[in-house]
């Protein structure tokens, strides 16, 4: 793994997300109402929407499209949903957050 540097956890609104650039797609960063950080790909397991611009509730997230509702810790729809949105380990630091990426897809 390698850990980045994206920014502040007060850059993100609670019960909002802000897009991080990743060299395989974007990555949606969400922070909860208890100020936990979470991030996905930004792709719904269904149909791909923007996870990003969907509705941060407890510890989920609701597809905008089609109101999959999918869990921010690991990435997986709620029953009856099925499907699954890669996950990645975040870190708060002094209020800094950095993002786990798999070296494979890590910027060189």
């Amino acid at each position: 793994m390698r850990w980045i540097d994206i920014g502040p956890a007060s850059d993100i609104p609670k019960l909002g997300a802000r897009i991080v650039r990743g060299p395989k797609g974007d990555i949606a960063v969400f922070r909860t109402a208890d100020d936990e950080i979470f991030a996905l790909d930004d792709r719904c397991p269904h149909k791909g929407g923007p996870l990003s611009q969907g509705i941060v509730h407890d510890h989920h997230v609701t597809c905008p499209l089609h109101n999959f509702v999918i869990s921010l810790s690991d990435g997986e729809a709620r029953a009856p949903d099925k499907g699954c949105t890669r996950a990645y380990q975040v870190r708060v630091v002094n209020g800094l957050i950095s993002l786990a990426l798999p070296e494979t897809v890590a910027a060189k």
